[in-house]
């Protein structure tokens, strides 16, 4: 099944969570200057037109980035992420937003590697584009949970691999987990980032407790619902799982946490966790 686009849902508020991870886990990296391995399993096209006809279908960031551009004195990672954001959009006008293989981009040097894998037939020659520099990126029409096998570990010996399947197929809750125990055996000192939908608690937690049951240490938990988990109304958030987080995470997620909550609430019930699923 390849009918996922994530188009769709650009700039929306889980793009906002993920990718303000995705960012401070980017700025860990830069701080050293030995180069870093960049593995993203289900890189979709790198980055969104907001104008196209499928982002204007649902114009899900205009609940999601839009609303984040007109406030000011927001979270020090926010302002980073936003920064990015205008970046690609020199003027007043929101037009693009980018995806993680962007992001990332933002702060690779010269030295660092990316690996890009994509399996859709339209996203991937998209993707292949944007990214004709083989020296920086590898653009590879691939299964992204072959490719943590296939890849690790990286020569570089520091790296962050990002998983976030579309989770349109059930089994990609049995995947993503498989995924993580075959890399952390490989590369046991890299980062690994989990993006996860709550479509509804049941379905998230039980996730949760299968990465509790791999018994991998130092894995912290984000997580933001901007509505009610149980009302039938599609995604009411979502959350990242992050296996060696930064130091700092924790931290920064307890400030921009509230904030993002606050902001991107649906309703009264609209909420968000910090918290470790095992300790280091």
């Amino acid at each position: 099944m390849l009918s996922y686009r994530h188009i769709y849902h650009a700039g929306n508020h889980a793009d906002i969570l993920k990718h303000l991870t995705v960012s401070q886990i980017c700025r860990h990296f830069i701080k050293k200057d030995a180069p870093f391995f960049y593995l993203d399993t289900h890189a979709g096209i790198g980055q969104y037109s907001l104008k196209s006809e499928q982002a204007q279908k649902n114009k899900e960031f205009h609940s999601g980035i839009a609303r984040l551009l007109t406030e000011n004195n927001l979270p020090e990672p926010l302002e980073r992420l936003l920064d990015i954001v205008k970046d690609m959009n020199p003027t007043d006008t929101l037009e693009f937003y980018p995806g993680s293989p962007k992001i990332v981009d933002y702060y690779v040097r010269t030295k660092d590697k990316l690996h890009l894998c994509e399996l859709h037939p339209n996203d991937y020659p998209i993707l292949a584009a944007l990214f004709p520099n083989k020296r920086k990126a590898n653009v590879v029409k691939d299964n992204g949970f072959a490719a943590v096998k296939a890849m690790l570990p990286p020569p570089q010996k520091r790296g962050f691999v990002l998983m976030d399947p579309p989770y349109e197929v059930k089994k990609d809750y049995q995947y993503v987990v498989q995924a993580l125990e075959d890399g952390y055996k490989r590369f046991p000192q890299g980062t690994y980032a989990i993006w996860y939908p709550v479509l509804n608690r049941k379905q998230a937690d039980d996730l949760l407790k299968s990465v509790k049951s791999t018994n991998i240490r130092n894995v912290l938990l984000l997580e933001l619902c901007i509505r009610n988990t149980e009302q039938e109304r599609g995604m009411a958030g979502s959350g990242m799982i992050i296996v060696n987080p930064p130091w700092t995470l924790e931290k920064d997620a307890r400030e921009f946490l509230p904030v993002l909550s606050k902001l991107l609430a649906e309703d009264n019930e609209a909420g968000y966790q910090v918290t470790w699923i095992t300790p280091e």
